[in-house]
This record gives structure tokens, sequence and C-alpha cells, in this order.
């Protein structure tokens, strides 16, 4: 069973704030992304809050990303979102389908819209990096 997997069994079983902390701590393990590239460049647009997304191209061909935000929960949710693409490669992030895979946690319904409408545009991010890095 994957990270993810592991995440999505626990998560079903989760009341509201216990459901509020697990993303907190998912938040907490992120990658240190250090406060240089932290930029407009990297910062995600329709995002409540601050959301800054770095992806590189690691020499095996494998994506990751390095991503904060000045959010606790919403640094939590872009943790969740990375889980299901870190670290695979392009071809592998290309065929999968992000928002399918956090259907199980009905983000939109468990947390406020303004904690939510940033996740097409991280997903966008995610997608059309890869697209780049595939050409």
């Amino acid at each position: 069973m994957s990270k993810f997997d592991d995440l999505v069994e626990e998560y079903e079983f989760l009341e509201a704030d216990d459901r509020y902390r697990l993303l907190i701590d998912l938040g907490k393990e992120l990658e240190a992304m250090p406060d240089a590239l932290k930029t407009d460049a990297t910062l995600v647009r329709g995002c409540s809050a601050s959301v800054w997304v770095y992806p590189t191209k690691q020499d095996d061909g494998r994506l990751h990303f390095l991503a904060d935000s000045n959010a606790a929960i919403t640094k939590g949710i872009i943790a969740l979102v990375l889980e299901t693409v870190q670290d695979q490669p392009i071809d592998d992030v290309l065929k999968t389908d992000i928002a399918e895979k956090l259907a199980p946690f009905d983000l939109k319904n468990q947390l406020s819209s303004n904690r939510t409408q940033g996740i097409p545009n991280m997903i966008a991010l995610i997608n059309e990096t890869a697209e780049r890095y595939q050409s």
C-alpha cells in the first residue's frame, strides 16, 4: 500500500477536527522550500493563502516539487496534492488524474471554498510542468 492509499484509508475514519489535524501534520512533513524560491514566478494564482510551488526534473526523469504556504491547512492540502505525483516519472504524472485521486477526501465539502479554490490551479501547474519537461 502506498503512503497515499494509507492517507485515504486513515482520512475516511476521522472526524472533521481530526481531518484538519491530519492535513496540518501532512503539511509539516513537506520538504523545506528555501525562501529564495518563494517568488512571484513560483506563486500559484487563485489561492486564498500564499502558495509557492517549484518543480524540478530529477536526473532519472522523475518530477520533484518543492512547495510551501503561509497557511497550515493550505500547506497540508498542497502536501496531499503533491503526494499523488511526487517523484513519479513524467509519463506517470501525465497519466494521473489528480482530481480523481483526491476525490475520496471530498475536500470541497470538508473545507471552505477559500481553502480549496486554488487546487485546480495547482493541478494545472503540475500537468503543465510535466508536459513542458516531456517535450
